[in-house]
């Protein structure tokens, strides 16, 4: 079998394609998973049916460039940021931080320009890394993470650091009860502009936009809040939910609080080409790009299946296990209760925080039912341990199998998962101990979500 990304929009049409090759008495060709900086080749085994769930066709921009410039002249309900800008002393440009795709050297430089051209002092714009509670990008990291040296030449490129008290601005309580305080550089700036990618979020719903202010440049002490068990719990804290999502909403409370911000938001496709760029007031300008990319990475799925293959989206996502979650809890819709879920992640950089690699700890230790008792009803989450409680949803499911070659005997030790020497071994045996060779692979990991058909939002 040859994958397309390019294609691929009927899902039952490529298991119907297994099918005819395994009466041909032909060995499926590989399917590529987004793996590291490349892609793992997985052949499925002899007899295997499989069934590649991949995004429809996304349109490109034939001139990212061109797109850019026209959405800054024309936002979405707000004035050219050429006006907006004329008179503003300073500017803080937000980032997200390294564990996203987000092509930041695309469009940085003709927000800058356009920034500097309509007066805003050099010295007056600063671009702040939104780094939640995840560690600061220093040196090369930050450079790749920026994208264009010029834009590093020009303006201010720091670091959000959390827990540093004075770097914050106490803006209230929302009406839930969370604490809000805001790093200075943002609250502060007479220009307020989150940018982003705009993709499926396993806890918010959608990332980008209010996202990217909070948990992006958000207190500790906020962060801990809103990322309690109590708000990881509810059914609606989920992929591509918006409504009824108590995270999305604490998120629209603190950005009213703030007073308002712009954003620009990206949606790229699984070779990271720009598909859509938009400008504008943060929350209906990221609602449009909702719409746009929720056509693509929502794809319903007739059935369920014994037998699920994903990855974790690939570098930079995947650099750390803590990030690989999101891929163990993309394809849990189309999971049968009991069966196999085969992650792929890298995890170049180990497993992550040593917060996290605490709350493993526990969840090792104690099991499943233990940590969640250990974290149920804290009013702060302790640091990461979130990703951890997320963690709960595949494994409550099924029997969740992890490849990754980035993680040393100790390390996989604290996943709380099987770990496996091989993906087409894996596979089989799954198939031998379900009795069923439908297997379905979802090679773009978290950036696409299988909804099964009668549970389609």
């Amino acid at each position: 079998m040859h994958l397309d990304r390019d294609s691929g929009r009927a899902v039952a049409g490529w298991a119907q394609a297994g099918a005819r090759g395994k009466r041909a008495g032909r060995r499926a060709l590989a399917i590529e998973l987004l793996y590291d900086r490349g892609r793992l080749a997985v052949t499925p085994p002899a007899g295997c049916v499989p069934t590649i769930i991949a995004k429809h066709a996304m349109p490109l921009l034939p001139d990212p460039m061109a797109a850019i410039e026209a959405a800054l002249a024309a936002p979405v309900d707000a004035p050219p940021l050429s006006a907006l800008a004329r008179g503003k002393r300073s500017a803080c440009i937000l980032i997200c931080d390294i564990t996203r795709p987000v092509p930041n050297g695309l469009f940085l430089p003709a927000l800058v320009r356009t920034l500097l051209d309509a007066g805003v002092p050099r010295e007056g714009i600063t671009s702040l890394v939104a780094t939640a509670l995840h560690r600061a990008k220093e040196g090369a990291e930050l450079a790749e993470l920026v994208g264009d040296p010029w834009v590093i030449g020009q303006v201010r490129v720091v670091n959000h650091l959390a827990r540093e008290d004075a770097d914050h601005v106490h803006l209230g309580r929302t009406p839930r009860g969370t604490v809000v305080r805001l790093d200075r550089r943002l609250v502060e700036a007479d220009l307020k502009i989150a940018t982003g990618l705009v993709e499926p979020h396993f806890m918010a719903g959608w990332s980008g936009g209010r996202k990217v202010i909070a948990p992006g440049v958000a207190h500790a002490e906020t962060i801990t809040t809103f990322h309690n068990s109590e708000f990881m719990s509810h059914p609606r804290a989920a992929n591509c939910v918006l409504d009824g999502n108590p995270l999305h909403e604490e998120q629209l409370a603190i950005v009213r609080m703030l007073g308002g911000a712009l954003a620009l938001n990206t949606v790229i496709d699984d070779h990271r080409r720009l598909a859509f760029v938009n400008f504008g007031e943060i929350v209906q300008s990221h609602l449009e790009a909702v719409a746009f990319v929720r056509q693509y990475a929502e794809v319903p799925v007739p059935r369920r299946f014994k037998t699920v293959v994903t990855s974790s989206a690939g570098y930079p996502l995947d650099k750390t296990y803590y990030q690989t979650v999101k891929g163990m809890v993309g394809p849990i819709d189309i999971l049968e209760p009991g069966g196999d879920l085969i992650v792929v992640s890298a995890c170049s950089e180990g497993m992550g925080s040593p917060h996290y690699v605490e709350a493993q700890r526990r969840l090792v230790e104690l099991g499943p039912d233990g940590f969640w008792k250990s974290i149920e009803g804290k009013p702060h989450a302790d640091i990461d341990e979130w990703q951890t409680q997320m963690q709960l949803k595949p494994m409550r499911v099924g029997r969740v199998r992890l490849y990754s070659e980035g993680l040393s005997g100790e390390e996989a030790g604290l996943t709380g998962v099987e770990r496996i020497a091989s993906v087409d071994t894996a596979i089989a045996e799954s198939m031998a101990r379900a009795g069923d060779p439908n297997v379905a692979f979802v090679p773009e990991g978290p950036y696409v979500v299988p909804v099964h058909a009668a549970e389609a939002r």
